[in-house]
């Protein structure tokens, strides 16, 4: 593995929990339990790796968290990220 990709990802990562827990009412659409997917739509190559890591590692009934962003202008709160919550169909 990519030191500099796993790196990437773990900056991501943090930044985007940090969004999520200081929106509570974001809190109130994402499932009890999933599997979150970060898509940076200016980073093809980290991209492409949480797509495999996922393809990788699925698991069956877990909902799937997508979130895009840009990676070179991150500051959420005059450009939030695009988060995809699954529809849960009864």
């Amino acid at each position: 593995m990519n030191e500099q990709i796993i790196e990437r990802n773990l900056d991501l990562v943090t930044t985007v929990t940090a969004y999520i827990l200081q929106h509570p009412r974001l809190l109130e659409h994402l499932p009890a339990d999933f599997r979150l997917v970060i898509l940076p739509e200016d980073d093809p190559e980290l991209s492409q790796y949480n797509l495999n890591l996922l393809a990788e590692r699925a698991q069956p009934g877990k909902p799937i968290i997508i979130v895009r962003l840009t990676t070179h202008q991150i500051n959420f709160e005059s450009a939030p990220p695009q988060v995809y919550v699954p529809l849960m169909i009864q």
